[in-house]
């Protein structure tokens, strides 16, 4: 079975970070076979900028209007993937660049509106929550040697692109192929306690507790409401682990998640991702 494994946008900011991320793929690939999902996070953010756009997020997760779905399209699709794919193919791989467009492999529903962990109700706007079931063209891909790069970008069913939460679609994805393991992989050294350090293990109750304690917040919401759900759909080795210039990210320092505690913790719905935040999507 597949590996599924999320890069943040954060690896994917210069020339030599790219590289670094891609030759990483390539060994991990050598041992399994591998389906990316990357993100945007500061490109867009930046790009938003210099069309005179201010980037709006609340509970760490990006709102979306036209301009700045426009902004995500150009950053994610043609940017980062166009670059990511170029340099697997100079690291020896055999890569090639989607979108949740292609194959519909990013089937998604337009998210309803967001109750904050602070209690409030929030409109994220063009943001999608994957909900399609069919990952047969990832797994035509993966069964002739290739390596999927897949942007974070859903589609409706009318065709209307939407802005998805890189790290929900990676679990979405994971559940659907279905896949054998998830890595979350940023530029953290995985989940961290009050104090800033990384916590070595989690269950699915210390998931829930963290999300709703207000520990886990921002970005770290949509990574550990990813993992539930990749949980609940049968995928036992997860982790999120610090990405920024690992050789291996099967051992690279940071959280490994364990499926304990999941049958009292009950089943995830894919757009809930527990109490403290009801929907999960958006920014990478």
């Amino acid at each position: 079975m597949a590996t599924i494994l999320k890069l943040g946008g954060e690896l994917l900011e210069d020339a030599a970070a790219v590289r670094a991320s891609a030759e990483a793929i390539v060994r991990l690939a050598a041992t399994t076979p591998l389906v990316v999902v990357h993100g945007g996070g500061r490109a867009i953010d930046a790009e938003l900028r210099a069309r005179g756009e201010s980037p709006r997020f609340v509970d760490g997760l990006r709102i979306t209007d036209a301009a700045a779905l426009d902004t995500v399209v150009s950053v994610l699709a043609g940017r980062n993937n166009t670059m990511l794919v170029a340099a697997i193919g100079a690291a020896g791989g055999r890569a090639i660049g989607l979108t949740g467009a292609d194959g519909r492999i990013g089937l998604s529903r337009r998210a309803a509106p967001l109750r904050t962990v602070s209690g409030e109700t929030a409109d994220l706007g063009l943001v999608g929550e994957p909900e399609g079931q069919d990952a047969t063209l990832l797994a035509d891909l993966l069964a002739v040697g290739c390596i999927p790069v897949v942007a974070s970008i859903g589609v409706d069913a009318d065709g209307v692109l939407l802005n998805v939460n890189a790290d929900v679609l990676a679990g979405h994805l994971a559940a659907v192929l279905p896949a054998r393991r998830l890595i979350i992989a940023g530029g953290t050294a995985g989940v961290l306690d009050a104090n800033g350090q990384t916590v070595a293990s989690l269950d699915v109750n210390e998931i829930d507790s963290m999300m709703a304690s207000g520990v886990a917040h921002s970005g770290m919401v949509a990574k550990l409401g990813a993992c539930r759900l990749a949980f609940s759909a049968g995928v036992t080795d997860i982790s999120i682990v610090a990405g920024r210039g690992t050789a291996d990210y099967t051992t690279a320092p940071g959280t490994r998640l364990r499926p304990s505690g999941f049958g009292e913790a009950g089943p995830v719905r894919p757009a809930g991702f527990g109490e403290a935040s009801q929907k999960v999507e958006t920014t990478r």
